[in-house]
């Protein structure tokens, strides 16, 4: 029996909601074989980020050789990447071993509000690791970040802005999601100039801790099975959407989505 392979590049969550845990329990979810690179030990919780402790860059090189070589992946989320050296590891060793389907979650602050990513790993992360993906997922606050803080994002037009600023120094597909917007929750993918929208069903569930890592995840997954980009997203959204429904309580602070809720 042969399964599709997904490897997660990411930190850790020791409460399991996001981060490496997130993904790995969403590509099982998806009947997928998940694989995963350690970037950092993430003390976290559903009320916040209390520590974090970065993996050497010569010890991330050396988990993607391991996987490379060994068991290679059909498709790759990138999350938290916390230094510049580590950015550039994982960018030689992916020139190094081509793999298809590059999804980068650019995690710069975590649902609670902690900070993930230092400012002296801006410019990597921009300049060298984001224009090696097939398709990128900022949320509101990260996309103006990426903006450089020129602009606001208070409504959808607010996101298109954004996306043409972005697809400035970017030429792949750049997905804005709207669960910052007050008036929606749709998201925004832009690529090459064309827009494509997906509406987005405000789930009343203040439990959200690890939504970005849980659709990013996703989309990859959707992207190894072969579906258009297009698809992919629509489909890692109706996962979302349905893993919120589930309503899983836990934690004492903005809780963990049920990435179960299929199975």
């Amino acid at each position: 029996m042969d399964m599709k392979r997904v490897l997660s590049i990411a930190g850790t969550d020791p409460t399991g909601g996001a981060g490496m845990q997130a993904d790995i329990k969403t590509i099982t979810a998806h009947k997928m074989f998940a694989m995963s690179v350690v970037t950092a030990l993430v003390a976290q919780n559903t009320m916040g980020v209390y520590g974090v402790i970065d993996t050497p860059p010569e010890f991330v090189g050396q988990q993607m050789d391991c996987v490379m070589t060994d068991i290679f992946p059909d498709a790759v989320k990138i999350g938290m990447v916390s230094s510049p050296a580590i950015i550039e590891k994982i960018v030689e060793k992916l020139k190094e071993y081509q793999p298809g389907h590059i999804v980068v979650d650019p995690v710069m602050v975590s649902t609670s509000g902690g900070k993930l990513l230092s400012d002296d790993a801006m410019d990597a992360l921009i300049g060298k690791l984001i224009p090696m993906a097939e398709v990128i997922t900022p949320n509101i606050p990260e996309a103006e970040v990426l903006c450089g803080g020129s602009l606001e994002i208070r409504c959808r037009d607010d996101m298109v802005k954004a996306a043409e600023q972005i697809s400035t120094f970017y030429k792949g597909n750049i997905l804005i999601k709207g669960g910052h917007l007050e008036d929606s929750s749709d998201d925004l993918l832009y690529h090459d100039g064309k827009v494509i929208r997906f509406a987005g069903e405000r789930v009343d569930n203040p439990n959200t801790h690890g939504t970005g890592c849980t659709l990013s995840s996703a989309i990859a997954c959707n992207l190894a099975a072969g579906k258009s980009m297009e698809e992919s997203i629509r489909e890692a959204k109706s996962y979302i959407t349905d893993a919120l429904k589930a309503n899983l309580n836990l934690g004492k602070g903005r809780g963990p989505l049920n990435h179960c809720c299929r199975m």
